[in-house]
Parts: structure tokens; C-alpha cells; sequence
């Protein structure tokens, strides 16, 4: 019994040895809660002057300032002088010969392989466009052997996806071009990570879904670009020919101090005419926004819809000009469609926008600036 005790006693004894050795003096205590104190009202100030959301800011761009040998497709070649001019940090241009064979084959040799390979290993982005078929196909040949040869990561920056209104068929044995695209893109070989493919402004959306695998699509926008042009003018209203691109761009000018109007086309007997559906046009200084034209008879009729409700001026944006057989004539001050003070498009098709009258109505905003900023985020 005597043992029990003492033994008992022995570990009361040892337990409070050990407390006392473990347990901080009360002066220790008290400077822990001063730093504990003082950090928190450092954390406080320095929430109060921003400067924690400015370090993230300034972490995440340095941390994404990728480099890039860059290669680009017919077409494209003075966009990639113009970024590497511009970020010449950042990017290595590597001119690429696309020649054909005398049976109309392709004959391609991709810059940046010889006399030493500067492809292998590193992060290539590759400047896309799809302006015909016959391109379209040696652009996929290009980009298949990029993959194969060991390279860090692909990024294709394509600014217009031509086959974006092509995503579905109204009737048996139509060919949803869209698909096609996708399947061809997704069926890319693999460098150890997904493709990506920066879209800008794509027509409809839910192409994206039909991307998988091994390319995951990318979708940035333009509008930035015209929001930065426009601040030097006196527009002060955004109209949309539709509510579709109402849905779409409203939102990217909200708390801008423009006025929204919206149009639509409406049944006036066996015609469809564009009418003004919400928004008043009289005296603004207005311009429309949309995605893309073609022969741009809705914007036309959306035009002249805002001339007759009594606009000051119309201008219009959109961000593809596709223009198929030169349709862009229709739109010259001289033009049977020479409505608009003035007519902003990007330079995503350079093949249309370098053939534009630089002294009419056209101005043309150049993407290069826009594409270097949307590599290193992932959505607009």
C-alpha cells in the first residue's frame, strides 16, 4: 500500500515538474499577445489600403509571365512581329515556310528547328487563322507535329472560330462544321497537358462543350479593347441589334455611365423589320455592339431604326468583320449602306482587315496588346 502511495505521489510530482518546465513565463505570455496584437492591426492596415489585394495581383501576373516561342500561320505573321516588338521579353518569333508541293501538297517547315531546336522543351504558342479550308488543314498539320516533338505546352491563340454559327443542323444529312472543328481539336496529340485554344468572342457558347480531351477551349473577349478606344469619343449609348448580344455584352459596360438600348426584329406583314424594343435613342450618340457581321444587313437595319428614332450619330463594333466577297464596300461613306459615322472592328481575320480603306469609315483595333494580357488569365 505504502509503495501505491508513494509511487502515486511520484507521478503528481513528475507531472508538475514537467508543467512547469513546459509552460511559458508570464513575460513570454504577455509578449505573445503584443505580436499577436501588433500583427493584427498590420494585417488590418494593410487591408484597409488594399495593399494584401495588390500583392496577390502582383504574385499571380509575375508568376503567369510565361515565355513563348512563337509561331505563326499565313496571315498572321505581322500580328507576331508586332507582340514580339512589343513584349520582345517574352516572346521569340520563328518565321515558318508554307509551301506547296508542284501536286498542291503541303511543304511546311516550321521556324525555330534549325539551325538549333528552340521548339523542344519550351512553351510554344501558336497564332491561328482559319480563313479557308486549305490553311485550316496545314495549321492542323503544324500543330500535330508541335506536339509531337517534346515540346512544354501548346497554346493556340485562333481570335475568330469560323465555324461557330455552324453548331447545329435543322435538317438530316446537314454537316454541323462546328463538330468537325471540335473532334479535329480534341483528337490532337498530347504533350503531357491539354491544348489551349484562346477563342475570342466566339458566336455561340456552348461550343465550347464540344471541345474535350485533348483541347480545352479558352474564351476571352474584345470588348476591353473597344471600351478603351471609345473613352476618347462622345459615344454615350451601346445599342444591340438583338437580345441575344443584349444578354451577351450588356454586362461588360454595366457602371460605364452608357446608356443601353436594345433592339429586335419584329413582323410587319410579310416582312421582319428592326425595331427599338427598350431604350431611347433621341440625341445619343450611339453605337452598336455585336459579335460578328457578314453581309450585315441586320446591322444596317438596326441603324438606320436609331437614325430614324432620332440619334445624334451611329457608329458600330463588331468584333469579327467576315465580309465574304467583299462586302465591306457596301459599308464606305460612298456605299449603299453608309450609314455609320463610324465602323470599329478588330484585326481578328487579318486577311479582310488589311484590305480595309484606312481613310473611310473603318478602324480597325488591333489585338496584339489584348492577346499578351488574356495568356496569362484564363476568362475575361
Amino acid at each position: 500500500i505504502y509503495f501505491i502511495i508513494f509511487n502515486f505521489r511520484m507521478q503528481i510530482l513528475i507531472s508538475v515538474i514537467v508543467l512547469l518546465l513546459l509552460s511559458p513565463s508570464a513575460s513570454y505570455q504577455l509578449n505573445i499577445k503584443k505580436s499577436f496584437i501588433n500583427h493584427k492591426k498590420y494585417i488590418l492596415s494593410k487591408l484597409q489600403n488594399n495593399e494584401i489585394s495588390n500583392e496577390w495581383d502582383n504574385y499571380f501576373s509575375k508568376s503567369y509571365e510565361t515565355k513563348y516561342q512563337l509561331i505563326a500561320a499565313p496571315g498572321t505573321e505581322k500580328i507576331a512581329q508586332s507582340i514580339v516588338s512589343l513584349y520582345p521579353n517574352r516572346f521569340l518569333y520563328h518565321p515558318t515556310k508554307w509551301n506547296k508541293f508542284p501536286d498542291g501538297t503541303d511543304n511546311i517547315e516550321i521556324g525555330g528547328f534549325q539551325p538549333i531546336n528552340r521548339i523542344s522543351g519550351e512553351n510554344i504558342m501558336f497564332l491561328a487563322s482559319f480563313h479557308n479550308n486549305d490553311v485550316t488543314l496545314s495549321q492542323f498539320s503544324v500543330m500535330v507535329t508541335l506536339l509531337q516533338s517534346f515540346i512544354q505546352s501548346l497554346t493556340v491563340v485562333l481570335p475568330f472560330y469560323p465555324v461557330g454559327t455552324m453548331e447545329r443542323v435543322i435538317k438530316e444529312g446537314q454537316v454541323a462544321t462546328a463538330n468537325t472543328y471540335a473532334q479535329m481539336f480534341s483528337s490532337l496529340p498530347t504533350c503531357g497537358k491539354p491544348t489551349r485554344l484562346i477563342i475570342y468572342d466566339l458566336h455561340t457558347l456552348q461550343n465550347r462543350f464540344y471541345l474535350h480531351g485533348n483541347t480545352i477551349p479558352s474564351l476571352q473577349s474584345s470588348i476591353p479593347c473597344l471600351i478603351e478606344t471609345i473613352k476618347s469619343t462622345n459615344i454615350n449609348c451601346i445599342a444591340f441589334p438583338d437580345d441575344g448580344a443584349a444578354k451577351r455584352f450588356s454586362a461588360m459596360f454595366k457602371g460605364l455611365d452608357y446608356e443601353i438600348v436594345t433592339c429586335g426584329k419584329t413582323r410587319d406583314g410579310d416582312k421582319r423589320v428592326v425595331i427599338i424594343q427598350d431604350g431611347d435613342a433621341k440625341g445619343k450618340n450611339i453605337l452598336i455592339v455585336d459579335d460578328l457581321v457578314q453581309t450585315g444587313g441586320t446591322l444596317y437595319e438596326c441603324g438606320l431604326a436609331l437614325q430614324s428614332a432620332g440619334a445624334n450619330s451611329v457608329s458600330c463594333f463588331v468584333a469579327h468583320g467576315v465580309f465574304p466577297k467583299e462586302s465591306w464596300r457596301r459599308f464606305l461613306k460612298s456605299g449603299d449602306r453608309g450609314c455609320f459615322e463610324k465602323f470599329y472592328l478588330t484585326n481578328s481575320i487579318p486577311t479582310i482587315t488589311d484590305t480595309l480603306p484606312t481613310d473611310d469609315v473603318f478602324v480597325v483595333l488591333d489585338l496584339q496588346d489584348r492577346i499578351v494580357h488574356d495568356l496569362d488569365r484564363y476568362s475575361y
